[in-house]
């Protein structure tokens, strides 16, 4: 299935889960899903300004996000309210389940941020990751999150690489 601009709005609730709790909900506009990508458009759902240092989300912030229902990551393209582009942020995930409206999604706690020109990409929160416990309670998924992340560091690392997921 895939939405169209022919295609009425149609709304999606986002939900984000870390351990075993919802993390954030929020609305976003879906704009296509492909039975393996979901593609999802909202803007910034945090409360105020979010400042990690190399980038700021903050309102007016639009997130083009993507995720996959066979891949271990989700990726944000961001956008500031001027449609000027600051990068992307890319969350490991385990796949992501899209039923009823709602799009859940179970964060990892690994992260990956490219800036818009290329020039910081950046591996985060890999300390949350192992405190986490997830390597002890579920090898298989850790292994899965590190090769996401891996991958997504790889295809960051090279011009056109993230881009190419999305198209």
């Amino acid at each position: 299935m895939s939405a169209s601009s022919a295609d009425p709005v149609r709304p999606v609730d986002v939900v984000l889960v870390k351990g075993g709790r919802t993390k954030i909900r929020y609305t976003a506009e879906l704009l296509s899903d492909d039975g393996t990508r979901v593609a999802v458009r909202a803007p910034w759902a945090g409360e105020g300004v979010r400042d990690f240092g190399f980038v700021r989300f903050e309102s007016g912030d639009v997130f083009t996000e993507y995720y996959w229902r066979d891949r271990w990551y989700a990726v944000k393209e961001v956008r500031a309210a001027t449609g000027a582009l600051k990068g992307w942020y890319c969350d490991v995930t385990r796949p992501a389940v899209f039923s009823g409206g709602e799009l859940v999604v179970e964060d990892l706690d690994l992260d990956l941020w490219r800036s818009a020109d290329g020039t910081d990409v950046r591996r985060l929160d890999e300390d949350e990751f192992a405190e986490s416990g997830l390597a002890e309670r579920d090898p298989a998924a850790a292994a899965a999150a590190v090769t996401a992340l891996d991958e997504l560091e790889a295809l960051a690392s090279v011009e056109g690489g993230l881009e190419s997921l999305l198209v």
